[in-house]
């Protein structure tokens, strides 16, 4: 689907890089999850750069998923590539 994610790279900071399939792309913050229920396992830096995708979602390997509407809403637009600024 359009919503779909096919890019996702963690960054420092708790910060992931993601590209949509409709060729929107950006970063999300994650900080204001980490106190939140099985978001907490994410803390671990470790862990936290184990991010994948599932079925066109942002997920880790404990089944800890972004909710493509939260994504989008909270997604910071950028025009260049992760590494290009």
């Amino acid at each position: 689907m359009y919503w779909d994610v096919k890019l996702v790279e963690p960054k420092p900071d708790y910060v992931i890089y993601v590209e949509i399939e409709d060729g929107r792309k950006g970063l999300f913050d994650m900080k204001p999850y980490l106190d939140k229920g099985r978001f907490k396992e994410l803390v671990d830096t470790n862990y936290f750069k184990q991010v994948g995708i599932f079925m066109g979602a942002v997920c880790w390997p404990n089944k800890q998923d972004i909710a493509p509407e939260s994504l989008l809403a909270e997604l910071t637009p950028m025009k260049n590539e992760p590494n290009e600024h």
